[in-house]
């Protein structure tokens, strides 16, 4: 039996912007940022074999990672080149000051066209899961985001959403629990689609250096997106 062959990435499409301090990222959907199989590629090693091209001696490239997607999920992905600006971006991220901003596919239309979703969630080590919990457990962590729908047809519906606290698979587990899963998010009870229809397509933070106004917007590669795209 033949071994299965790996996607290739042209790293030159993956990488929107670079300079000494920064890297940002559109990640393709199925892509991991990270991750400990030896035998796929991810994000992380594709930017250091990238970096690694102009040192010298062998030397191994810094690269830190300021914010996470889930592999199916597509869209922008801030690292930094150095200690300094990791440790920058890092503030900024854990002080709610980086923006991050969601275009997603519903599998129904909400009933309300704007709102704030607080909920608790509790993560499933054994299933890689989420669920929503209850304030009382212990283990759950608040998570909060702002949605407001950007048009529909008669099933679907393409929205916008802010995020204002970052738990794991927190999009797809509270839009589930409200009762509108993600398009292609079968692991939630979405409908079937070849792709998770979830992209994070617009980031914005302050430069670690600079402290100029960096922003970032994306148009989803997901074909799916076309359908419901707003006039």
């Amino acid at each position: 039996m033949k071994p299965l062959q790996q996607k290739t990435y042209d790293i030159s499409k993956i990488i929107i912007y670079e300079d000494k301090d920064i890297l940002v990222c559109h990640k393709p959907a199925g892509l991991p940022v990270q991750t400990k199989s030896l035998t796929q590629k991810d994000l992380e090693s594709l930017l250091k074999n990238h970096l690694a091209k102009t040192l010298k001696n062998n030397q191994t490239p810094y690269l830190a990672i300021i914010n996470r997607l889930d592999q199916p999920v597509e869209g922008l992905v801030l690292f930094a080149k150095n200690q300094k600006a990791a440790a920058e971006l890092t503030r900024q991220l854990t002080t709610n000051q980086v923006v991050k901003e969601y275009l997603a596919i519903t599998s129904v239309i909400p009933q309300k066209s704007a709102q704030t979703l607080t909920d608790y969630l509790i993560k499933d080590g054994k299933t890689n899961l989420s669920k929503v919990a209850t304030p009382s457990i212990k283990e759950a962590k608040k998570a909060i985001l702002d949605y407001k729908v950007l048009t529909h047809d008669t099933i679907h519906a393409l929205l916008q959403i802010s995020l204002k606290t970052g738990r794991h698979h927190q999009i797809r587990v509270q839009m589930a629990n409200m009762g509108t899963p993600l398009l292609g998010d079968t692991k939630y009870g979405g409908d079937f689609a070849v792709n998770l229809c979830l992209c994070a397509s617009h980031l914005a933070f302050k430069h670690p250096s600079t402290l100029e106004k960096m922003d970032f917007n994306i148009q989803p590669q997901n074909p799916e997106f076309l359908s419901l795209s707003p006039e």
